[in-house]
């Protein structure tokens, strides 16, 4: 990436002067860094939103309700880490982010899930069980609610933004569950 991004630049100045359409690629210059301000002011309010809504929530009942609920499908998910309270609970933190389509809230907690996994884990070289399966859930995460796509669609004019969640929903409840049944599979395979 660090010379194909130089290299297509390149040619893309190159090319625009040998047609001469320097005027235009100076325009569209100015115009795209116009579009990338707006964009990310959408994403950082977006993300300050949804963090600070996910911070609430580890602070109130509400997280411990989710985290029992979770639980039996955690439990099944991780069996190995099912008495670590402090992984457990990143990984609620993190699942529940996830399906509410904040992956970069989703980011902190998933990093403190891994190094919790880390301590249990016997062989410091290899990823244990958990560790794999939260790679694949955190890749793969189900979305209820798909919000950066949404505020991206939204910044960009979209007349219908949200049109785009029934698609998400078959897209990442396939996936997911596909992640989870070859995942399941290859870790008894593993064992053999």
């Amino acid at each position: 990436m660090n010379y194909l991004w130089p290299i297509i630049i390149l040619i893309s100045f190159l090319f625009s002067i040998f047609n001469g359409n320097v005027q235009n690629l100076n325009n569209s210059i100015f115009s795209s860094v116009s579009d990338v301000v707006k964009l990310s002011l959408t994403l950082v309010g977006n993300m300050c939103l949804w963090c600070g809504l996910i911070k609430i929530i580890q602070e109130t009942k509400l997280m411990n309700f989710l985290i029992k609920l979770l639980n039996p499908i955690l439990k099944w998910l991780y069996p190995k880490s099912k008495n670590n309270k402090e992984a457990m609970e990143a990984i609620s933190i993190n699942t529940v982010s996830n399906f509410l389509g904040i992956g970069n809230a989703a980011t902190p907690a998933g990093l403190k899930a891994m190094e919790e996994l880390q301590k249990e884990n016997k062989n410091k070289d290899e990823l244990s069980d958990s560790m794999v399966m939260l790679i694949v859930l955190n890749t793969t995460s189900i979305q209820l609610i798909p919000t950066t796509v949404i505020a991206i669609r939204a910044s960009l004019g979209s007349l219908n933004p949200s049109s785009i969640i029934l698609p998400i929903w078959i897209s990442t409840i396939a996936g997911t569950l596909t992640g989870i049944i070859i995942t399941k599979i290859l870790l008894r395979r593993k064992k053999v």
